[in-house]
């Protein structure tokens, strides 16, 4: 049997530049959310970095990423960050806030069987994203943030498998925004063996499946993709005592 996900070309905490997103999607990926750009799932773009448009976050207590929704187009209204958050167009058509919103309740109401998949990249720095993985969108709401209504969005991280087989993954297998940019700027976007600053990312020093974490930059560093194989190649090796 097929896999329903075609396999992704990025693994996670891969460093990539937007064009190379763009290139691995085949689309023009513009907007922060991106509704069924693929049959298979949806994009978000998403930043916790300071000044970020929107305010998204990771909630450990739960395991889950919250993404909060997009304003109304300035030609729509007059001052959109005091507005709520639209989930209709001004003709009447669902805003990507509403595709989302009801593709989540359509999950919790058990409409569908599977949580709709969303794919996520995470904004470094200008230039700079992270491929974060994929996420199931497990429900929607709309918060009165104390100005105005907003959608928040929750999803979960899982490892897509074979046959349409899902594992949700733990909240600290994933490296934390804050971790990422800290490293960048410590290993100055490159990789900390060869020096090179092409097909980057984020490693871990003692892998997560022997107890290291991803909570802490000291356990984080920039591999690239040669270097990083090596490493691998390592781990894997079968000692020589085996071999004669």
């Amino acid at each position: 049997m097929k896999s329903f996900f075609p396999k992704p070309i990025f693994k996670v905490d891969d460093i990539i530049s937007y064009a190379e997103l763009v290139a691995a999607e085949n689309a023009n990926v513009q907007k922060g959310m991106n509704f069924q750009i693929k049959p298979e799932y949806s994009i978000f773009l998403m930043s916790v970095r300071k000044n970020a448009p929107y305010t998204d976050e990771w909630d450990e207590k739960t395991n889950t990423l919250i993404y909060e929704g997009h304003d109304a187009f300035s030609n729509w209204v007059e001052n959109p960050k005091e507005a709520d958050q639209p989930f209709t167009t001004p003709n009447g058509t669902l805003t990507e806030n509403g595709k989302f919103f009801t593709a989540a309740q359509a999950y919790k109401m058990k409409l569908t069987e599977h949580p709709h998949k969303v794919k996520v990249y995470e904004k470094i720095k200008d230039g700079i994203w992270c491929y974060k993985g994929f996420f199931s969108l497990i429900d929607a709401k709309i918060i009165f943030d104390g100005v105005r209504n907003v959608f928040k969005f929750y999803l979960q991280p899982v490892e897509m498998k074979a046959f349409n087989k899902e594992i949700v993954l733990p909240h600290n297998r994933l490296i934390p925004t804050s971790v990422k940019v800290e490293v960048w700027a410590r290993d100055k976007g490159k990789c900390v063996k060869c020096g090179s600053t092409e097909n980057l990312h984020f490693d871990h020093d003692l892998p997560f499946s022997k107890g290291g974490t991803s909570l802490n930059a000291a356990n984080v560093r920039i591999l690239c993709m040669k270097c990083n194989l090596s490493k691998s190649g390592k781990i894997l090796s079968i000692p020589p005592i085996f071999l004669s």
